[in-house]
């Protein structure tokens, strides 16, 4: 399963909260509503999360193996 822990992380560590990126870049409510239930998003919205946090892929996600 893919989660989105350390997505969260990152953005404490980066100073931008989540009403920051709904309002300053655009980042859509529901967006923010699947990141936080961990359901999949597309590479173009991964790409535009790590332009806007300055990181890498796995500084906003990561694979665990289900139980």
């Amino acid at each position: 399963m893919i989660t989105y822990k350390p997505l969260y992380e990152t953005m404490k560590k980066r100073g931008v909260t989540t009403y920051k990126l709904i309002n300053d870049f655009r980042i859509s409510r529901s967006l923010i509503d699947r990141l936080k239930h961990n359901k999949p998003i597309t590479t173009v919205t991964l790409n535009d999360l790590c332009t806007i946090l300055n990181c890498k892929v796995e500084d906003v996600l990561k694979y665990e193996q289900d139980m």
